[in-house]
């Protein structure tokens, strides 16, 4: 609990619209310090509150965690019960928490034989003053080097969805840096050892608000990243086809689109507009992975007709990244219990509603992959990135369509044998076994680890899959890696935290960063599950109060002139709507009223 209070530092951004890169990054050295959390002020510790484990329950491992309700430092306990896994912590001023942290035992412990722990940050952004969470920037405690880095390119929304409170009128201010801002931030982002990063997300609100998006993903390949998507509710690129082939041509690479369910039940933020959008992105030859966010009641029994849809149009969406809901702010446990979906829940239904098709057993955890970057790194004696983020964080498969059969790359690839030996043969390298011995030995094994039998036909003939898997990891041709991927769906699940199923370990192994405005690139379940310590506080200090914004830029950048309004009747009525949904849903068979009433629910107003 506080015991003090302190004045937060702000910056007067009016008077920085025309700052240069150096006076950013000025200012960020003065400010960087003070935006940090404080002890006593914003958070207590309280680690010497042992979490009970009661009758039935077994044991896996303790952690720290913060007090939903006070941010207190807390030791938690993981533990097993009735074949799930939970999380227990115990504050001293607001009592006992628990919460489901994985939904099966058994995939929890087969995720946990991958974990790898990465080589850290050699060039923090911050010293180590505070023990974790509460130390974010990086901190030399950190374990991996980012996999991807957000940018917050505006708070300004086109939408004012019921749960959200991130835009900027429920804020109080805009936050929207200027070009050299952002310059700054990615430099920062890209000034670390011993890995840079390369992959960049420019996400908001909704960043196709800015005017200037285009030259935002100019600065972001200028400067070194040579992967940037952009993540968006996709309906301005629904009306736009000329925005989506500039972001191509500046040099994007996918776009990341909201889409949380087939029907306009469960996706009322932009079912509609969704078509014409993938329409738009063909036309300029831009890939795009949905992303659907996943509620247990809500949407959950839509997860594999989300994958079908994917696999219709495989031409163009490359993946489909489930995340599971993280539950924000104060919500009492049933209510928590009416909501919550795990990664291995989402796993079993959509086994489930799969019929098979893809089963539990097709998954791995994120890290797995791991040992291919060991042996290249190896083989080569140059830094590769590890996703060394923590295995109960995401999963992942790839589905293949080979004439109308799902084939998971899991019946053909020995996975855990291949993963085994690349791991064992980076080691021999290390103890500098001769290189070319090595080589040898790995290109005549690659077979073995392929039924080719059991692939698609396409990958059969010649031995295609080998080849590529002899070109990455023996010649060092990356641009097999493309041609794998725009042959396959990538279906991936990414389940983010919140304050009652927090985990420091997760914390300190995750490879999700953003940059902030001075300068410091914060965990995502820091930034997003502490945004009062983190996202609202540099934000707020780097932001510019609403009415203020209004007056410098004029009514047009007011909400009345960009919220969107939406006219179903016209949608509908067009042929992408129903060429892209037809086979996934009985179109004929919902009437105009629901449409209606879905979208003025969901907060998107209709017109005629």
């Amino acid at each position: 609990m506080a015991t003090e209070t302190v004045t937060e530092p702000s910056v007067n951004y009016k008077k920085l619209l025309k700052a240069s890169v150096e006076d950013f990054a000025s200012i960020a050295d003065k400010v960087r310090e003070k935006l940090l959390p404080k002890p006593g002020v914003d958070y207590t510790i309280e680690l010497g509150e042992e979490p009970p484990l009661r009758e039935g329950e077994k044991h896996i491992a303790y952690t720290a965690s913060a007090c939903p309700e006070c941010l207190a430092l807390l030791k938690a306990r993981i533990f097993e019960r009735d074949g799930k896994v939970w999380i227990r912590k115990v504050c001293p001023r607001h009592g006992e928490f628990e919460e489901i942290y994985w939904g099966d035992y058994e995939l929890y412990m087969r995720f946990r034989e991958w974990q790898y722990d990465g080589k850290g940050i050699t060039t923090p952004h911050v010293p180590l003053v505070a023990l974790c969470p509460y130390n974010c920037g990086l901190c030399p405690r950190h374990k991996s080097h980012p996999a991807l880095v957000n940018l917050v390119a505006t708070n300004r929304c086109d939408l004012s969805c019921w749960y959200c409170f991130f835009f900027a009128e429920r804020a109080g201010y805009v936050y929207e840096p200027t070009l050299n801002h952002i310059r700054y931030m990615l430099r920062s982002a890209r000034n670390l050892r011993p890995y840079k990063a390369i992959a960049l997300q420019i996400t908001g609100g909704e960043p196709t608000l800015r005017d200037d998006l285009v030259d935002i993903v100019r600065i972001a390949k200028e400067e070194g990243f040579t992967h940037v998507q952009v993540n968006t509710t996709g309906i301005k690129l629904a009306y736009d086809p000329e925005l989506a082939v500039k972001l191509r041509q500046a040099g994007t690479n996918v776009i990341y689109m909201s889409f949380d369910g087939v029907t306009p039940y469960t996706n009322a933020k932009n079912h509609w507009e969704v078509p014409y959008a993938l329409d738009n992105l063909r036309e300029a030859k831009m890939p795009a992975v949905l992303v659907p966010t996943v509620v247990k009641g809500y949407n959950d029994h839509e997860l594999w007709d989300m994958i079908r849809f994917g696999l219709k149009h495989i031409d163009i969406v490359r993946g489909v990244n489930f995340q599971p809901v993280s539950i924000t702010g104060r919500v009492p446990k049933k209510k928590r219990e009416e909501v919550r979906i795990t990664i291995p829940d989402t796993i079993k239904k959509i086994e489930e509603q799969s019929e098979g098709q893809v089963k539990r057993e097709d998954w791995y955890p994120v890290p797995t992959v791991v040992p291919i970057s060991y042996f290249v790194e190896a083989l080569t004696k140059k830094q590769m990135l590890e996703l060394t983020t923590h295995f109960a964080c995401g999963a992942a498969t790839y589905l293949f369509l080979d004439d109308g059969e799902v084939i998971p790359i899991t019946r053909f690839v020995d996975v855990k044998s291949f993963m085994g030996y690349l791991k064992e043969k980076a080691e021999e390298l290390e103890r500098g076994r001769n290189k070319y011995l090595v080589l040898l030995e790995t290109t005549l094994k690659l077979g073995k680890f392929v039924d080719l039998s059991r692939a698609p036909r396409r990958l059969r003939r010649g031995k295609r899959l080998v080849k590529m898997l002899y070109n990455v990891l023996v010649k060092h041709d990356y641009s097999s890696l493309g041609e794998f991927h725009y042959s396959t769906l990538f279906v991936g699940m990414m389940h983010f935290q919140d304050l009652y199923n927090h985990d420091v370990a997760r914390v300190q192994r995750c490879d999700i960063h953003y940059v902030t405005p001075d300068g410091r690139l914060v965990p995502f379940c820091s930034f997003n599950v502490i945004p009062q310590l983190y996202r609202d506080r540099v934000q707020r200090a780097y932001g510019i109060p609403f009415e203020d914004w209004v007056a410098l830029f004029g009514e047009e950048k007011s909400p009345t002139k960009y919220k969107y309004r939406r006219n179903i009747k016209k949608l509908i009525s067009g042929e992408p709507y129903r060429r892209h949904y037809e086979g996934i849903i009985d179109i004929d068979s919902i009437p105009y009223e629901d449409h209606v009433l879905a979208s003025r629910r969901f907060g998107i107003p209709v017109v005629e």
